[in-house]
């Protein structure tokens, strides 16, 4: 399979890293030069610096033999351009990033109906997790001020510990836990393992903090 993801911003390479864990093909766009360096110099994958909403950039990427084109940035207006720009190259599936869920219609206008919203998604989560203390610590998801992420535990300090021994904080809380690849969603008494996924909501400006907890 071959895929192009546009935007280097945390999504763009989050999602870039699975992806090339599971072996895809891909391409990654994005216009701002030092992103590019650094994704260039730690991922396996071809990266194109450049404005993902030109047709000419577009076709150095081999568009018309792609699977997939993702568009991941935080601008909704390039995102929205750049998969109308890819639909006249019969690319089988597009999918887009809305950081502002109001702008949803407006891709399904266009015929882009596989549309993502972090902050629809998180509130997805949230509903669920309105009896665990201190969710309420984590403000608003629908301004922009938290994020999901998947993790892999790798740090020996949180290996073994039950699940209410470290989460949640007023940092992050662990919203689902991935075992023998099926979600589950963790209980208090559920203990942590070692190079288990897990999905994390964490406080915006304290992803670095949260990771070098759960991650080495």
């Amino acid at each position: 399979m071959y895929v192009i993801i546009m935007g280097l911003g945390r999504v763009g390479i989050s999602l870039a890293n699975l992806l090339i864990d599971d072996g895809y093909d891909l391409t990654l766009i994005d216009d701002n030069e030092s992103l590019c360096t650094e994704a260039a110099a730690e991922l396996d994958a071809l990266v194109i610096c450049g404005n993902g909403t030109n047709s000419k950039l577009l076709e150095e990427t081999n568009i018309e033999d792609a699977d997939f084109f993702i568009a991941t940035t935080g601008n909704d207006e390039a995102n929205l351009l750049s998969c109308i720009l890819v639909k006249k190259y019969n690319v089988p599936n597009i999918i887009a990033r809305v950081s502002n869920p109001d702008h949803e219609e407006a891709f399904k206008a266009v015929g882009i109906d596989n549309v993502i919203s972090p902050e629809i998604t998180a509130a997805e989560f949230l509903e669920k997790l309105v009896t665990r203390p201190n969710v309420a610590d984590l403000i608003s998801i629908g301004e922009g001020d938290a994020e999901i992420f998947d993790m892999t535990i790798t740090n020996d300090k949180v290996v073994g510990k039950r699940i209410d021994q470290i989460s949640p904080t007023k940092d992050f809380i662990i919203i689902a836990m991935y075992q023998g690849g099926k979600l589950v969603i963790p209980q208090e008494d559920s203990i942590i393992a070692r190079g288990e996924k897990v999905s994390v909501l964490v406080k915006r400006g304290s992803f670095s903090k949260v990771s070098k907890k759960l991650e080495k």
